[in-house]
């Protein structure tokens, strides 16, 4: 595999429909004497190294006059020539759609066959239905006679469409807007190729030439169904003044007295379940107003900012003519640049101007007529009749610059591996590295970079952009300046050098937010006047003081509904200590489910969760207690993505105290606990007693840069003996495996080694083992023999390359999405190394923690909370958590789920998904015993006495564990004395 390093409804012109009759086989054909046949696994691997392959921008190069042909393609979705990896089924006239179409799995590929009469550019797109799947947007790849033409087309993404449930909203009974459940509509819909990054504007396009070729379409992600393929050139766009000169020349002139209000929140239809109504108090200027309740009032904001997402609504006109579109919008959130919005109206864009409408800063709510560079407000021709407004997120005049600045960090960062592999990420500053003689070629290309930042600067400029958004850009400049007066002057400033490239990746992830809030939409005629109410300084002074008084008499910490125990109605009140967000829609979900089902209450309380032992032991404690971890400080931890390196001692602990319920007491809780792995389950047993249920799980995997391990022709290591060679390799260029030592990563070795923390009967520690010494003997050689980092952000040194490999609790995987825009695609996650057996195969036993989920012992309706807690871990339940969290949050929250049907439904990329299950397959929990909290703590002591201690007072591996054993034996056996239990001693006896 070689490396290249480098409107639906209407009338299509003279389309060619394209028949050649499906047969599903094994394998590809080939088209071209020349084109290698590519199997679905080749087409795979293609697919993983993806950054591999030049961009659009310079597949182009060479390519700007060539022909746009006026002649169009229709490929029929059923019309596939082979298929592989999936079991498509045709369909006939579905759901309105005459003809066939052909339903496509979430993996495999399709392959089909084009005559091509007249050679040229070829913009693709597509018409499908989006079936229900996971509810993630749709992910297909496009490959152009077996191959990736350039690296956009390796990842399209097709969008779904979300309502209302209902545009009645429902209230709790404190008067606050319920959120309305959101629902698919799915419908057909056509859609072009768009960049899934924004940094190319228009629609992507393919040359081909006259003949036959072959077009393989590859599931990444979601099932859809596919009607048909286009090829076709869509016209050009006028600007407005064209446009709207040859409209009046038509005999097109104002309306008057036409006045159409929308409150935005009553939108028709949006491309994301996040895009729900949201609620603003901080303007008595928006409508509806309450300084006391919450009112489901605007739409967008942080949830309304990711390249293509889009909302639309629906509105009648009652004149032919001429309007002005005035937004009620608010664009608080990115100071020094403008967001932008295409535009639409019944689908299409008006005229060139509307492709990508920006929306200055400003810190307060105001009135935005759609307007020319001038201020004149743009005239709009609607006839009379129903319409939509459609507008979508789109990086507009910034897409050009946040791509050449991913590209000058991605130099960057190569520069930085080059330097670092001659003077090592802390070099001495006194040494001469002779860097000028050892790198010749460093000037140069700094100077190149330097060049490529002055580029950038004077477009920021030019598009009005000063401030704070340009610092970043300014100072890694000046730096690159700096070194190259003097090149040898680089080993003073490796780690600025470090800072200032992860600032610019931190700069394209805040520039690629394009957040927008709407209040409402007003269409009107030239002669109406729209004005802000309540918009004044005094109306908002007025605001601000109801506010101040509500404050006093309004109970924040208190979610949702607030339910009185009485003798006709049961009432539970549940903690939870992760975050508002978090509170906000488990009690949402409550009330829109758990109590019009069950009919008991539910008082959600948002608490600091280290008061959970006082309030158990004062009386004042929940019912139940959700997103429960043990601290590594011993108080009580939770997370909103359910990451966490401790241990799971918490519920065991509280249990052999009697401050939570044992779940075993109910009589269908093995029908329960069915719903999660066993893994999960474990560290909350003990002695048969279930004392929580487990709310998240999560493990470690190791990530991978695919770009470095290529580059320096590394293969992923399988075992720890295979790391071990990779990282001689590593650090003959200055690199190292990034792995801090924690509970996970030692816990995890040692079941490797098939050793166990604790003898059969709980009486004490199994670390004396020989399996156990080997394993603590192996963990430690590590940080000693391999002098590993014990203490940097291992997300860090992966993102600059000092770290190609890393091992990390996979929820890593959602933080490197979305905060590290500048190594997408180059990077990708697998199994954790393990040990080989006998047999041959490899134990790669992962150790795994999460979040639990009690009933504490104080509850005075030990059924009520049971029927909670088993409403709250179904998987219908936790999906919709999941689902929920990811809108509102993005994928930096994608919910670690420990219910086995619901983590299968979180919208993991096919790939991505068969590796977390194949790890899944050997993940193991780690057990509590009385008294265990010490274990982690001691062995984590013998380790800083083996690899941190002075020279005098370093130990052996071996010597260090068993000193250290007898603490955490000693707590042990004093622990099951104070329950009553039999000790070891006893046990001899």
């Amino acid at each position: 595999m070689g490396f290249l390093k480098q409107g639906f409804s209407g009338a299509l012109a003279a389309v060619m429909v394209l028949t050649s009759g499906g047969l599903c086989v094994g394998q590809s054909v080939t088209i071209h004497a020349e084109t290698k046949a590519k199997t679905y696994e080749d087409y795979k691997k293609v697919l993983n190294y993806t950054a591999e392959y030049q961009g659009y921008e310079a597949y182009k190069e060479g390519l700007e006059n060539v022909k746009r042909p006026e002649t169009s393609y229709e490929i029929n979705g059923a019309d596939y020539v082979t298929c592989e990896g999936m079991e498509p089924e045709v369909l006939t006239d579905y759901e309105g759609m005459e003809g066939t179409s052909v339903y496509t799995e979430e993996s495999g590929m399709l392959t089909y066959e084009v005559d091509i009469a007249e050679e040229g550019m070829y913009e693709f797109g597509i018409s499908y239905y989006p079936v229900a799947g996971n509810g993630s947007s749709i992910q297909r790849s496009f490959f152009v006679d077996g191959e990736l033409s350039y690296r956009e087309l390796s990842l399209i993404e097709f969008s779904r469409v979300w309502v209302n449930t209902s545009d009645i909203w429902d209230e709790d009974n404190q008067g606050n807007d319920l959120k309305p459940t959101q629902m698919e509509a799915p419908e057909w819909l056509f859609s072009r190729f768009y960049d899934q990054d924004g940094y190319v504007t228009e629609p992507l396009s393919i040359f081909l030439t006259k003949g036959k070729h072959e077009i393989t379409v590859v599931s990444r992600r979601e099932p859809m169904i596919l009607h048909s393929i286009y090829l076709q050139n869509e016209e050009s766009l006028f600007d407005y003044k064209t446009v709207y000169e040859q409209q009046k020349k038509d005999g097109v002139s104002d309306t008057s007295g036409q006045s159409i209000e929308i409150q935005a929140e009553y939108a028709t239809k949006k491309s994301s379940r996040m895009l729900y109504p949201v609620q603003d108090q901080s303007s008595p200027a928006i409508t509806p107003y309450s300084a006391k309740e919450l009112k489901n009032n605007s739409i967008g904001g942080n949830s309304w900012r990711l390249t293509g997402q889009w909302i639309e609504w629906e509105f009648d006109a009652d004149a032919d003519g001429f309007y002005n579109i005035t937004l009620h919008s608010k664009q608080n959130f990115v100071k020094g640049i403008y967001v932008s919005r295409k535009i639409m109206i019944d689908g299409e864009v008006p005229f060139e101007e509307l492709n990508h409408y920006g929306f200055t800063y400003d810190s307060t709510w105001k009135m935005t007529t759609l307007s020319d560079a001038s201020g004149e407000p743009y005239r709009f021709y609607l006839n009379k009749g129903h319409h939509t407004l459609r507008m979508q997120v789109v990086l507009g005049d910034f897409a050009g610059v946040i791509s050449d600045v991913q590209s000058i960090v991605t130099e960057l960062n190569s520069e930085y591996r080059k330097i670092i592999r001659i003077t090592g990420v802390s070099p001495d500053e006194y040494r001469d590295y002779q860097i000028e003689k050892r790198l010749p070629e460093l000037e140069g290309e700094l100077k190149v970079i330097r060049d490529e930042l002055d580029e950038v600067l004077n477009t920021l400029d030019t598009l009005g952009v000063a401030g704070s958004e340009e610092t970043v850009i300014i100072t890694m400049r000046d730096q690159l300046n700096e070194i190259l007066r003097d090149t040898e002057k680089i080993t003073k400033m490796v780690k600025a050098f470090k800072t200032n490239v992860s600032a610019l990746g931190t700069w394209i992830t805040n520039a690629q937010q394009q957040p927008l809030q709407l209040d409402a939409i007003y269409i009107t005629s030239p002669d109406q006047k729209v004005t802000e109410e309540n918009g004044s300084v005094a109306a908002g002074v007025v605001h601000e003081f109801k506010k101040l008084f509500y404050s006093f008499i309004v109970d924040y910490n208190a979610i949702g509904n607030v339910a009185e125990e009485g003798e006709d109605s049961r009432t539970i009140t549940v903690w939870i200590g992760s975050g508002r967000d978090q509170a906000n829609v488990i009690k949402a979900l409550i009330d829109e489910t758990f109590t019009p089902e069950t009919n008991i209450n539910v008082n959600v309380q948002l608490v600091d969760m280290n008061t959970l032992l006082q309030a158990t032991l004062a009386g004042q404690g929940p019912d139940v207690a959700l997103q429960v971890a043990n601290g590594t400080n011993g108080t009580v931890a939770t997370s909103s993505t359910g990451t966490t390196a401790s241990s799971n001692d918490l519920p065991v602990n509280y249990g052999l105290r009697s401050a939570v319920v044992d779940l075993t007491q109910f009589p269908d809780y093995e029908d329960v606990v069915k719903r999660f792995r066993e893994s999960a389950v474990e560290p909350f047993m003990y002695d048969g007693a279930l004392y929580a249920l487990p709310e998240t799980q999560s493990f470690e995997m190791m990530f991978y840069r695919k770009d470095i391990l290529n580059e320096l022709g590394i293969e992923i290591p399988k075992t720890w003996d295979d790391m071990k060679v990779v990282l001689s390799e590593l650090s003959k260029n200055q690199m190292s495996l990034g792995m801090l030592p924690t509970e996970l990563t030692f816990t995890s070795l040692l079941y490797q080694h098939d050793g166990e923390l604790y003898n059969e009967d709980a009486t004490a520690s199994a670390l004396d083992s020989d399996e156990a010494v080997n394993a603590f003997k192996t963990y430690c050689e590590f940080y000693t023999d391999y002098k590993l980092d014990r203490e940097t952000s291992v997300e860090q040194r992966f993102r600059t390359g000092e770290s190609p490999i890393i091992i990390a609790d996979y929820t890593t995987y959602n933080v490197l999405e979305v905060s590290a825009p500048d190594i997408k695609g180059l990077w990708g996650f697998t199994a954790l190394p393990g040990v080989k057996e006998e047999d041959g195969s490899i134990n790669n036993i992962s150790a795994s923690t999460g979040l639990a989920c009690m009933m504490m012992s104080g509850t005075k309706d030990k059924e009520a909370s049971w029927e909670f807690m088993k409403w709250w871990l179904s998987a219908e339940i936790q999906t919709s958590y999941g689902e929920e969290m990811e809108g509102l949050m993005g994928e930096a929250a994608r919910y670690p789920t420990a219910n086995i049907e619901a983590f299968a439904n979180l919208p993991w990329p096919t790939d991505d998904y068969e590796a977390l299950e194949a790890q899944f397959a050997n993940v193991k929990g780690i057990r509590q015993v009385p008294g265990s909290y010490f274990t982690w703590r001691n062995v984590n002591n013998a380790f800083y006495t083996v690899a941190v201690a002075d020279e005098d007072k370093r130990m052996q591996p071996r010597e260090a564990l068993y000193e250290y054993l007898e603490y955490i034996n000693a707590e042990i056996t004093s622990k099951r004395e104070e329950f009553g239990m039999k000790t070891a001693s006893d046990a001899k006896q």
